[in-house]
């Protein structure tokens, strides 16, 4: 059987992540948890609150509550961490602590203005995502936006929520037409194993080379504003 190797060009179907490739929130995941572990008695400045910290940062881009699931065990304490992170990252919205990263809302209407279709994801619960999304006003700024609950709640590093895009935009009509990107190794993991054909990390947010290349990046770019070119070839 002949195979083809996608190119850039091919491109249809476009996965962003939010926080740290399209969103800059400067490391609010890290004091929102910081509010979420004392809820559940992890003091600031402890051994245990460092190791928590550190298994947040390396799982940067998985469904938050199942990181706390990991942390904290029983489903009652991971629910009641999630939801005192949700609300904490929500206040943190409110005032105003989010912007977009440099050249973020051009990419996108560039890569919509080329024909392609842009899907925006995220590790969060929806409530937190709209609240992002509203604080940007960027409701209207894409035709789906995606978090784990609406892909069957596993999220990154899944493929769910890459495979649901491909399914409900019908964008596309193979998944190697698909590019996903963003700023984590869980983010390139869900692309790779979704069966994208483009699948770049970004170095504006958690994770970097050393991350990216291990879990199967095609790419890696100084950031989402660096992808139109990729896509035509300028790059």
């Amino acid at each position: 059987m002949n195979t083809v190797t996608p190119t850039p060009g091919d491109i249809r179907l476009v996965v962003l992540d939010m926080a740290g490739t399209t969103v800059a929130d400067g490391g609010l995941v890290e004091r929102a948890f910081a509010a979420a572990a004392a809820e559940l008695g992890v003091e600031p400045g402890s051994a245990r609150h460092a190791e928590h910290l550190a298994h947040v940062r390396a799982t940067m881009g998985e469904s938050k509550i199942s990181v706390f699931r990991h942390l904290f065990g029983d489903e009652e304490r991971a629910r009641r961490a999630n939801t005192t992170f949700e609300k904490a990252y929500g206040a943190l919205v409110d005032e105003g602590l989010i912007a977009p990263v440099p050249g973020a809302r051009e990419t996108v209407e560039e890569l919509a203005g080329s024909g392609r279709t842009v899907v925006l994801t995220t590790g969060f619960a929806r409530v937190t995502q709209d609240a992002i999304l509203d604080a940007l006003g960027w409701q209207d700024l894409v035709p789906l936006t995606l978090c784990p609950a609406d892909a069957g709640g596993r999220g990154r590093p899944f493929p769910d929520m890459v495979l649901e895009a491909f399914l409900r935009t019908k964008a596309a009509e193979d998944v190697t037409q698909v590019a996903v990107v963003g700023d984590t190794s869980y983010d390139v993991l869900s692309g790779v194993r979704a069966g994208a054909g483009l699948v770049a990390g970004v170095r504006t947010g958690a994770h970097g080379d050393a991350e990216f290349r291990p879990a199967g990046a095609t790419h890696v770019l100084d950031s989402v504003a660096d992808l139109p070119a990729l896509l035509t070839g300028a790059r």
